[in-house]
């Protein structure tokens, strides 16, 4: 999504016709476009993540080089998909070296909310057991997760649990960090999802819901500006579920599971 509103802006996607960015931040994509104005970009991406490949990054990378862009790239070692704050990895040097003031934003899911209430030792311990022994925690067992989606659900709580006992150590620097649970937001891979075999479910969810319509681009934009800048300066340790009220169906409305 950031590769893809650098090159065309957020109105492409619903948004307001703003201007385009003045730096990107990504890391992940597979998006091949390049416009005449390709704004700085800074890339991070896991030397194992096998969604979006590093080779796809790079092909990117010597595109954007290759145009006049200026381009700052750094891929860690031992990482998958989607790494985070990447606690307990390779990436974790984010929050050993976040300057004073700083801020970072980690996209979660509003699948993690879709979870039942965890006790508080297993929000414990998905928030803090280092990463190379999550997997044997007895809430993650084979016989304890139902199904892929459940699978997924734990997964996003864990993201936004896990940022949360990280702005502890980001809060000793004097930075601040929290997590964003988007829903379905226009965005190249929303298209494709709603065009797919899973798109009856995703327009159910969009028209049971209180907005009655998909997010944008900018309107997530416009919550993590509010968490990057000066506005947001009480805001840490958080997490913010946007979705246009589907969850809420979700919970207590039509979209509760019979």
């Amino acid at each position: 999504m950031a590769a893809s509103i650098g090159s065309h802006g957020v109105a492409r996607y619903g948004g307001k016709d703003l201007p385009k960015p003045s730096a990107v931040v990504m890391a992940y994509t597979a998006h091949s476009d390049l416009s005449a104005d390709e704004p700085p970009t800074f890339v991070a991406v896991g030397e194992e993540d096998v969604i979006a490949p590093p080779s796809a990054m790079e092909r990117r990378i010597a595109a954007l080089r290759q145009a006049g862009t200026e381009v700052e790239y750094r891929k860690y070692k031992e990482l998958g998909h989607g790494f985070g704050p990447g606690t307990g990895t390779s990436a974790e040097e984010f929050g050993n070296v976040i300057a004073r003031g700083g801020a970072g934003v980690v996209i979660a899911s509003q699948s993690g909310h879709r979870l039942p209430p965890l006790s508080t030792e297993q929000n414990a311990a998905l928030a803090t057991t280092p990463t190379e022994d999550l997997l044997t925690l007895p809430m993650l067992q084979p016989d304890q997760v139902e199904d892929p989606l459940h699978a997924y659900q734990v997964s996003k709580r864990g993201n936004s649990l896990r940022v949360m006992a990280e702005a502890v150590r980001w809060g000793k620097r004097g930075a601040r960090i929290n997590t964003i649970s988007p829903g379905i937001i226009i965005t190249p891979l929303a298209k494709d999802e709603l065009e797919g075999p899973r798109g009856p479910g995703y327009r159910r969810m969009i028209e049971l819901s209180a907005a009655g319509r998909a997010g944008t681009p900018d309107e997530v934009g416009t919550v993590g500006a509010l968490l990057m800048g000066p506005d947001g300066a009480f805001i840490t340790g958080s997490d913010f579920l946007m979705d246009g009220g589907v969850t809420a169906a979700y919970w207590y409305s039509d979209l509760t599971p019979k």
